[in-house]
């Protein structure tokens, strides 16, 4: 695994930010973050990228110990933080340069245009950054991260401050970089989860009560089962009362009803054969899922 936290604890005070978290993250796969203010997200992300040390447990990047080898680890590690700390004063093109510098880049001119290239900055790149749009300085933000090829992306909030088109953009690249590394994404835009997202980690009150991929956390926890049907005309309803492991009928308006069963149930063949059996044609027929913001819901309250 690129990423393997065990345990990981932090103490600030009274508080515990990070309580005995554990998680493994892989190539190839983007890992969504989520969590309300202060449950503990960023810390987490601070621990694992060296930028502080753990009081409890381990964290390791590519094999590396974030507390015993961090300099292995940065090494391994691109990393846009939530507030992005750029260098106001100093060109896009000049900036990205110095970081390859820092990263003693051997080819540093031709990944430099590169990444410009990228993360679509050609025509600001002779830009000051204090003059750029936060939507483009976020886009500088994470240009730098991917500057030195990373093996691993840790990205907070790496869409803030984005319209419309450039979210479609950015998505698009994180998307293709998740393919081939290892991408941990932090977010408070559900959206954003479900366009991007292999699998969901959901942490509260630094603890994590949830590691799954988006579908089975909305089976995971739905209490019951709904499906919606819509007969061309109008069905008879004693035979459709009596589908088998239906619970409830409820009946929307003209030939549109509410069908409602246990968790773990699934109406719709059964339906689907009634309309068959009754010479009845269906318009509609759709099983209700919980939205990734009911599930954060849910689970954070």
């Amino acid at each position: 695994m690129s990423v393997t936290v065990q345990n990981l604890t932090k103490i600030y005070g009274t508080q515990r930010a990070v309580d005995h978290v554990s998680f493994q993250a892989k190539a190839g796969e983007v890992l969504g973050f989520l969590g309300p203010n202060g449950a503990g997200k960023t810390t987490t992300m601070k621990i694992i990228t060296s930028f502080i040390p753990p009081d409890e447990g381990t964290a390791t990047v590519c094999g590396f110990d974030v507390s015993k080898d961090p300099m292995e680890v940065r090494r391994r590690i691109g990393y846009l933080p939530e507030h992005n700390p750029l260098y106001k004063d100093m060109y896009v093109r000049e900036y990205l340069g110095f970081i390859a510098g820092l990263h003693q880049l051997k080819k540093a001119r031709q990944r430099v245009d590169e990444m410009i290239e990228m993360t679509g900055l050609t025509r600001e790149q002779h830009k000051l950054i204090g003059a750029l749009s936060k939507g483009y300085r976020q886009r500088v933000g994470l240009a730098q991260a991917m500057l030195h090829d990373p093996e691993v992306l840790i990205l907070d909030e790496p869409t803030s401050g984005l319209d419309p088109n450039q979210l479609a953009d950015i998505r698009k690249l994180i998307r293709q970089l998740g393919q081939e590394k290892t991408v941990i994404f932090s977010t408070h835009i559900m959206q954003e989860v479900k366009a991007i997202c292999d699998r969901v980690l959901i942490i509260n009150r630094g603890k994590i009560v949830a590691n799954d991929s988006i579908e089975d956390l909305q089976r995971r926890i739905a209490a019951e089962s709904v499906v919606t049907v819509e007969f061309q005309k109008a069905p008879p309803q004693k035979a459709l009362s009596a589908i088998s492991q239906l619970k409830e009928l409820r009946e929307l308006g003209k030939n549109r009803f509410q069908l409602i069963a246990g968790p773990d149930a699934d109406l719709r063949p059964a339906l689907f054969d009634f309309a068959v059996e009754h010479h009845i044609k269906l318009l509609e027929l759709r099983k209700e899922v919980y939205e990734i913001d009911e599930v954060f819901q849910k689970l954070t309250q």
